[in-house]
């Protein structure tokens, strides 16, 4: 089997972003010396061997794979996919990071409490790399991808695509994508559970029985699935959010809800001591981009059905699951289902 990288030589002569951070994940899980070769396509360059192959194969984005296994090339687009279909079989890095102990939980987060949220990034990153991802929806999370891309290490990034979102939220999703020069793995629920509650119950009985059916189908699940890849995960949860759910949470801590790719899994929550104010005040400062509905009202934004403008004086997540009590307004994505 022959792996040939194809990386993307900007008009100024440096790599695309993109290429870096993909050479810097195979490079972190100790893959990097399993590609035979890197051909670049130059900016501008049609003749230019990356782009003569990428008009071959048909490929509009950088990097791209081309595996050779002596019946027939296969071309991957993306490198998670291209690392856990072509190089699953390789060993971990030597000397790669362990998950710090359970004696280390508390001290870490003392360690870090006070720190501003790009020195936590920073920890998690230099520590896990792109085994470490961050979970991408709403304008913390755009922060937080400011932040990581400003700090040029490794990470990696998904988004829950529960099929409800916003016409707004996907345009979003692909704002930042280009915005950054990243890959957001979109994580979908599985179709046969799915089906079986529409067929069930239809589209919209979360307005007679509650959400959280449909969001263990629809977020909960995906999550699970996404995790199972990473060594640790990055959140935007802010304490403020819901003081008698997210009032606790530390800036690093062990995730008590989901195993990661080796067991064990840490969960980072930079901005736990931010405030919604902090987060719009870095938005506007740094020009990142967000989502068009925060203009319109909606400050927590789920999907359509579940999510609503709030009114003059209300709390930010008075606008989901709105029918709902208040104190059940989580989707189960940070609870422990043990408690």
């Amino acid at each position: 089997m022959r792996i040939t990288m194809i990386k993307k030589q900007l008009a100024s002569g440096e790599p695309c972003g993109k290429c870096i951070q993909a050479e810097q994940t195979l490079r972190t899980r100790g893959l990097w010396d399993r590609i035979d070769e890197v051909i670049w396509a130059v900016e501008g360059d049609a003749a230019s061997a990356g782009m003569r192959l990428a008009s071959k194969h048909q490929v509009e984005l950088a990097p791209f794979f081309v595996v050779d296994n002596g019946g027939g090339e296969r071309v991957y687009t993306s490198t998670l996919q291209f690392i856990k279909e072509v190089l699953t079989s390789a060993a971990p890095a030597a000397g790669a990071a362990k998950a710090p102990t359970t004696e280390d939980w508390p001290e870490l987060a003392r360690s870090y409490a006070d720190r501003h949220p790009s020195e936590i990034l920073a920890w998690a990153l230099d520590r896990f790399g792109a085994d470490c991802a961050i979970s991408f929806s709403g304008a913390e999370d755009v922060a937080l991808i400011d932040m990581a891309s400003k700090l040029n290490k490794p990470f990696s990034t998904f988004c829950l695509d529960t099929g409800r979102l916003h016409p707004e939220t996907y345009r979003f999703i692909e704002k930042v994508r280009r915005h950054y020069g990243i890959e957001i793995r979109l994580m979908a629920p599985e179709p046969e559970p799915l089906q079986r509650l529409v067929q069930a119950k239809g589209l919209f009985s979360f307005y007679d029985d509650g959400h959280h059916e449909c969001c263990g189908i629809r977020k909960v699940e995906p999550l699970r699935r996404a995790l199972g890849d990473y060594r640790a995960w990055v959140t935007g949860l802010r304490r403020d959010q819901s003081p008698a759910t997210r009032g606790s949470i530390a800036v690093i801590e062990p995730d008590a809800a989901h195993r990661g790719r080796d067991g064990a899994l840490v969960k980072v929550n930079p901005l736990a001591n931010w405030s919604s104010r902090q987060v719009w005040e870095y938005l506007r400062d740094n020009d990142v981009p967000y989502n068009e509905l925060h203009d319109r009202g909606f400050v927590s934004i789920g999907c359509e059905p579940c999510t609503r403008a709030i009114r003059p004086g209300e709390h930010e997540r008075a606008g989901r699951w709105w029918w709902e009590e208040a104190t059940k307004r989580e989707c189960g994505l940070h609870l422990d289902p043990k408690k």
